[in-house]
């Protein structure tokens, strides 16, 4: 059995695992999928304080506190800088990091640095204006690569804004983080934001592996991801 930690996107919740951590589970593993500080089940927590070290914070707290080693810690999207993060923390409690479509920072970069110059540009304009000048307006899921009804009315109501802060953050980042092991995982069936990513980590000398699906894989491809989890879990 492996403990699994399932870190999820901007505006989402430890919800949008559902479908990949029941498989995980049957398969005999132990699955974590918290929710960040400020989002979704947490949004009544959210202030212009919430930054990417408070996630990190929940991460390591509930790592420490449910005693959690050799842990196969998984980051989707905006979550690698967390995993980045809690690696630099956690070494020694961390058997696998799992950048699943994420982000892949170096020292002293953010995830707004990462993104591709349109993309940052959308974002700061959805900032400056309905997001108040400290949140990011949810993104279309269309865009994302969700397309099925059924998707979009599962998703679509949970969804809430990410704070700001959480994006201009940099992260510090020593030998302590470079010495886990990590694989990456991209999904290519959409615009390929993290393509820069999924490079730098085949760069690295990293496994990788491809995921037919959209950005969304826990959504829309959960039985593949959840094999390739369970396959990375030995």
């Amino acid at each position: 059995m492996t403990d699994f930690v399932l870190l999820h996107g901007a505006w989402h919740g430890g919800w949008c695992w559902a479908r990949v951590a029941t498989r995980l589970r049957a398969a005999g593993h132990s699955v974590f999928s918290p929710t960040f500080t400020g989002v979704s089940d947490r949004a009544h927590l959210l202030s212009p304080q919430v930054d990417l070290s408070t996630h990190v914070d929940d991460v390591v707290r509930l790592m420490d506190a449910e005693d959690l080693h050799d842990v196969v810690l998984v980051g989707h999207s905006y979550a690698g800088m967390v995993v980045a993060g809690v690696a630099e923390q956690r070494p020694d409690r961390i058997r696998t990091r799992v950048y699943l479509d994420a982000f892949l920072p170096r020292s002293g970069e953010s995830a707004i640095g990462l993104l591709p110059d349109r993309v940052a540009h959308h974002y700061r304009e959805s900032v400056s204006g309905p997001g108040f000048g400290w949140l990011i307006p949810p993104r279309s899921l269309k865009v994302l690569g969700v397309t099925a009804t059924e998707d979009l009315d599962w998703l679509t109501p949970r969804l809430t804004p990410q704070p700001w802060a959480t994006y201009t953050a940099a992260v510090t980042l020593t030998a302590r983080e470079r010495d886990v092991p990590a694989v990456y995982i991209e999904c290519t069936s959409w615009l390929r934001v993290f393509a820069s990513s999924a490079e730098r980590a085949r760069e690295l000398g990293w496994p990788g592996y491809e995921l037919d699906t959209g950005h969304e894989a826990m959504v829309t491809a959960p039985e593949p991801l959840a094999l390739l989890l369970d396959q990375l879990a030995v």
